[in-house]
């Protein structure tokens, strides 16, 4: 049976943390769902200007459970989590499939939805720089590196960080990732 992963975003995701490691999901043979707040399409933030959008699948209010998924992808950019995090069905998302003891790969400004729910106390984690702090005062231990993987969760800090983040979701979804064929930023 095909592992599925929800990935969960929203207009204003960076674009390529979202698109590339949904590709190396497909390529490594999983199934990915894109899940919003709203149907239709939303948009990414590719760099310094609106980017290409992605076909919404599913709402966060058409998820009755997350039983029907293997795992999470969280992908950054600023807008993205920030607007994500203010809504009530989107942090219970996370929260369940945490409680699940599902693997949970956030990037970039995607572990706010982390603290928000708040999953990252004694928890070691990585992301963008602006917002180690916050996650600093929600009690995570933060490191600067490519990748760091505490439990079910798996945090990296940018687009640059791709490759090793998708490797490190695909592993942990019982994969083998052939980081070569990885897609970069």
């Amino acid at each position: 049976m095909t592992k599925r992963v929800m990935i969960l975003a929203t207009n204003g995701f960076e674009q390529s943390e979202l698109m590339k490691p949904k590709a190396n999901l497909e390529n490594a043979g999983f199934e990915t769902t894109v899940v919003s707040l709203e149907k239709g399409e939303i948009k990414g933030w590719d760099q310094k200007d609106w980017g290409e959008s992605v076909t919404v699948e599913k709402t966060v209010d058409e998820i009755a459970d997350c039983s029907g998924y293997d795992a999470l992808l969280l992908p950054g950019g600023q807008m993205n989590p920030d607007v994500l995090r203010m809504n009530e069905r989107a942090v219970a998302i996370v929260r369940e499939f945490n409680m699940a003891g599902k693997p949970i790969a956030a990037i970039c400004h995607a572990p706010w939805l982390l603290a928000e729910a708040d999953l990252v106390k004694g928890k070691t984690v990585t992301s963008w720089p602006s917002i180690r702090t916050d996650l600093k005062n929600a009690g995570a231990n933060v490191v600067d590196q490519e990748v760091a993987e505490d439990g079910n969760l798996i945090t990296s800090r940018k687009p640059e960080d791709i490759p090793a983040f998708s490797k490190a979701l695909i592993e942990k979804l019982g994969a083998t990732a052939d980081k070569s064929a990885m897609e970069a930023a």
